[in-house]
């Protein structure tokens, strides 16, 4: 490959020994002389000695195009979701949710920058995953400090959030933690097609995990969160309670 003169190209193995993906750079002169390439490659390889399963040819165009689509369908779900959390819970919420979504949506897209991994449709099916992941570990958190809003009315509002997110520690991390080992595997032994993907997911999970902690939580305190007034104590607790008198294990 290196005796054609292609410029960058690059060779690995993929799925069994036998199978390889080779990656050649553009080269000028339009789609004409990408089709020419591919001629040109095979007839060096032998038409006969090799099984050509697929090729493709990928532009400035389409790059594009995908850049395009993938940044539309982040922004219309992250939307889509401050939308329900705003009808579910508080605008507040709203807010807290989008700032997490948003967190581990730069980092991720961060991390292929930093590792130079190939970004295409799998890893925008990475981002959204670990959106929707993100948001599962928020919602969690959210609905235990709605609870105890109703529940501890005059406790302030930074010990109640680090109640409600004590209470669901345990829960968030062991869900991060069997969750990585799923993707773990996968990375090591799921071959070379779904490697970024599965590589984005390890970024992802952690990075979402992190994030509905320390970051979820902690932004409702900017923007004047308070009960509702028509919440209404719970049968354990008293209005005027400032502290449970037996919190509730994780």
């Amino acid at each position: 490959m290196n005796e054609l003169d292609l410029g960058d190209v690059e060779v690995q193995g993929i799925g069994q020994p036998t199978d390889a993906l080779i990656r050649v750079a553009m080269q000028p002169g339009g789609d004409a002389a990408q089709q020419a390439v591919v001629q040109k490659v095979q007839t060096a390889l032998g038409s006969t000695d090799y099984e050509y399963r697929r090729v493709e040819v990928v532009g400035p165009r389409v790059s594009g195009e995908l850049a395009w689509t993938g940044t539309m369908a982040t922004l219309f779900t992250i939307a889509g979701i401050m939308i329900y959390i705003w009808f579910r819970f508080e605008w507040q919420f709203a807010i807290g949710a989008v700032a997490t979504l948003v967190h581990d949506a730069i980092l991720t897209i961060g991390f292929f920058a930093a590792t130079q991994l190939d970004f295409n449709l799998s890893s925008i099916a990475a981002i959204l995953t670990i959106i929707g992941y993100s948001l599962n570990d928020t919602v969690v958190i959210f609905d235990r400090i709605r609870e105890l809003l109703r529940r501890y009315k005059t406790m302030p509002l930074g010990d109640l959030i680090d109640l409600a997110t004590n209470q669901t520690l345990a829960r968030t991390i062991m869900t991060a933690m069997t969750t990585e080992l799923a993707l773990f595997a996968l990375f090591l032994f799921g071959g070379e097609v779904i490697r970024s993907f599965t590589a984005a997911m390890l970024w992802g999970v952690f990075v979402a995990t992190a994030s509905s902690i320390f970051i979820g939580g902690p932004v409702l305190i900017y923007f004047n969160l308070r009960p509702r007034p028509e919440a209404t104590p719970a049968a354990t607790g008293k209005a005027g309670d400032s502290k449970p008198a037996n919190p509730a294990k994780a």
